[in-house]
């Protein structure tokens, strides 16, 4: 008998990202005191979407991170389990590292736990372009490199380098990259550090799924 035979065929490779995500979000909801339906709807998902992000069934994209985070009042950090030692007032280059959900690629542009949340952002063609968001606070966003393609309710824009943008998140946006090599971004958005905000949260698409 040859040495494979009577053994099981290896496994496949495991994400060790999931595993270290989806305890955080559970853990999270449960510290907000929300029911899994609560926060679903409050982040514009559906339950069964939102149990199979817990469970580490799905990987979560950063607009969904970015939408938790304000229902749960945290950071993407903090739902990524990232802890940070101190609030140092700089952040340095070599001190960042890319963190990658949903096709996006992001870095920390500054400190966590604050009232608002900076972040650099790689938005890759082709991903995420159809999700609408919907939710308290304001987004300001600010183009490096690429164009993009900004939906703010009815009005459609493309922003090329050097073009900013400066909304309330209450008004239905999405945004994409309108060149093949992505777009790249620096992006601010206030933070909502109660969970009783998600009251204020709109409703969405009925049988919707992200």
């Amino acid at each position: 008998m040859s040495p494979s035979e009577g053994t099981h065929p290896p496994e496949p490779p495991v994400d060790t990202e999931l595993p270290a995500v989806a305890p955080q979000l559970r853990g999270l909801r449960r510290r907000a005191a929300l029911t899994l339906e609560a926060a679903a709807r409050a982040a514009g998902l559906s339950p069964a979407h939102l149990s199979r992000l817990e469970t580490g069934q799905r990987q979560p994209s950063l607009p969904m991170l970015l939408a938790l985070a304000r229902v749960y009042g945290t950071t993407v950090s903090e739902l990524l389990g990232e802890t940070v030692v101190e609030r140092d007032a700089v952040l340095r280059a070599p001190d960042t590292e890319p963190t990658r959900a949903g096709g996006w690629t992001y870095w920390q542009a500054g400190a966590s736990g604050r009232g608002m949340q900076a972040l650099r952002v790689h938005v890759p063609h082709g991903s995420q372009g159809d999700i609408v968001r919907v939710h308290p606070g304001e987004e300001w966003l600010y183009v490096l490199k690429g164009r993009l393609r900004l939906r703010l309710g009815d009005a459609a824009h493309l922003l090329a380098p050097g073009d900013s943008a400066h909304f309330d998140s209450l008004t239905p946006h999405r945004i994409a990259a309108a060149d093949h090599d992505g777009a790249d971004l620096l992006f601010v958005h206030t933070l909502l550090q109660s969970p009783t905000a998600a009251l204020c949260l709109g409703p969405t698409t009925s049988g919707e799924t992200p």
